[in-house]
């Protein structure tokens, strides 16, 4: 079928433009841009409302295998399609760790029944455990897209510089989550006079520029290609500045948590605020917003982080870490645009066209021969956010109760309509 979506607000991340026109979809590509509507074409009018290239999301925890209960293929892709993801990137923290080629193989054969795409990331260690080297070529050959131990940092440095070393040789894209272990273990928020007020474990943000200062080191000493997962502190900035100046293949990411909500957000003790690395002061999310918006930070995700309530409902220094994200990810970056802060076009290309780059896939553009994923949405209207009508199976949101401002009306991967809004064809 050929589709000719009409009246558009054009985002394209690649250009940095915000016009009015159209696309034509047809196989599943963009096939014209501000043509005329093919004769035999399907015309949907998109009333002046944007349309960007559909999210590509790097770092979704999906529950499958382990913990299906809270997440699973399926519901993550419900979730997704409508808040405009059209691509998972899914990571390998699950029980057990995504760490061989079969088990590789098995969550890409679950992975088959989301209605949007989803890659996934392996982990660099076996369990994660930073000890022994998986098998990296051979889960590259089954669509290991890059690997990672998430938020398990591993402490023995010559077992990942051997790692770091051989995934060079291959190509391969190292993730790493920069946190010093020992600073940071048990630690529930930012340390300063809020935290200990609230008697809460706290860490320095330093903990996070000495993790990403000793991953730095050994990328200069391997050259391997890497990705820092989160930057939160503006502490970690010169750092990151550094190693690009030196030549070093260098990018970077934040949350969206990180970007739209602060260390006093904790205050009431509502473990739904407790993610890792903790908030951040008004002054470092203040600095993530600015570097995202410059470039100096490439990607914003979701660090999507499902868990039940049986998780949440403890002590805040007890209570598990992390909050779904994959259906509030553009309300929420939304809040950054309708503050003056960033350009529609800015925020697709950290949100689309960067992770899309880096990651070496054919999304997050705009243009004639890029794959047909798609997002339309009203960046202006406002709703009181319920978290009881979230698709994902986990309902842990610190957006609850909040008022949001853009909706999602449809989304569209290859070409063919994976969700529309209700009362929206």
């Amino acid at each position: 079928m050929t589709l000719h979506l009409t009246n558009a607000r054009l985002i394209d991340p690649e250009t940095l433009t915000d016009t009015l026109g159209s696309l034509t979809l047809h196989d599943g590509l963009i096939a014209a841009l501000n043509a005329p509507a093919p004769k035999s074409a399907t015309i949907l009018d998109c009333g002046g409302h944007a349309l960007a290239p559909g999210i590509v999301d790097w770092g979704v925890k999906i529950g499958e295998p382990g913990e299906r209960h809270k997440e699973s293929f399926r519901s993550a892709g419900l979730a997704a399609a409508a808040g405009g993801v059209t691509t998972i990137i899914a990571r390998p923290d699950t029980s057990p760790a995504i760490d061989t080629p079969e088990a590789l193989e098995f969550v890409t054969r679950r992975a088959a029944e989301s209605v949007v795409r989803i890659r996934h990331m392996a982990a660099l260690t076996k369990a994660r455990e930073g000890r022994e080297m998986t098998e990296v070529r051979f889960l590259m050959d089954v669509g290991a897209i890059a690997f990672t131990d998430c938020d398990h940092v591993g402490t023995d440095t010559k077992a990942l510089a051997r790692a770091m070393t051989y995934a060079r040789g291959l190509g391969a894209l190292i993730v790493g989550h920069l946190q010093e272990p020992g600073l940071s273990s048990g630690a529930a928020a930012t340390s300063g006079k809020f935290a200990s007020l609230r008697g809460l474990p706290a860490v320095s943000p330093m903990a996070e520029r000495m993790g990403l200062e000793r991953d730095l080191a050994l990328v200069e000493m391997t050259r391997v290609r890497y990705h820092a997962d989160q930057i939160t502190t503006a502490l970690s900035l010169p750092a990151l500045d550094r190693a690009r100046a030196a030549g070093l293949d260098v990018t970077a990411g934040t949350s969206i948590h990180h970007l739209t909500l602060n260390a006093f957000d904790v205050g009431d003790y509502r473990t739904f605020f407790k993610v890792t690395p903790p908030l951040r002061s008004e002054e470092d999310r203040l600095a993530m917003v600015d570097a995202v918006a410059s470039g100096r930070i490439d990607i914003i995700s979701s660090m999507h982080t499902p868990q039940d309530e049986e998780s949440k409902r403890l002590p805040f220094e007890e209570a598990a870490s992390g909050a779904v994200a994959l259906e509030t990810l553009l309300p929420a970056a939304l809040r950054l645009y309708h503050a003056g802060a960033i350009t529609l076009p800015q925020l697709f290309r950290a949100l689309s066209l960067n992770p899309a780059k880096r990651l070496g896939l054919p999304q997050g553009r705009l243009g004639i021969g890029a794959p047909a994923d798609l997002v339309l949405f009203d960046p202006d209207a406002p709703y009181i956010l319920d978290r009881s009508t979230l698709r994902s199976k986990c309902k842990n949101t610190p957006f609850d109760g909040q008022r949001m401002e853009g909706k999602v009306l449809a989304t569209f991967v290859g070409g063919a309509q994976v969700f529309a809004a209700k009362g929206k064809d």
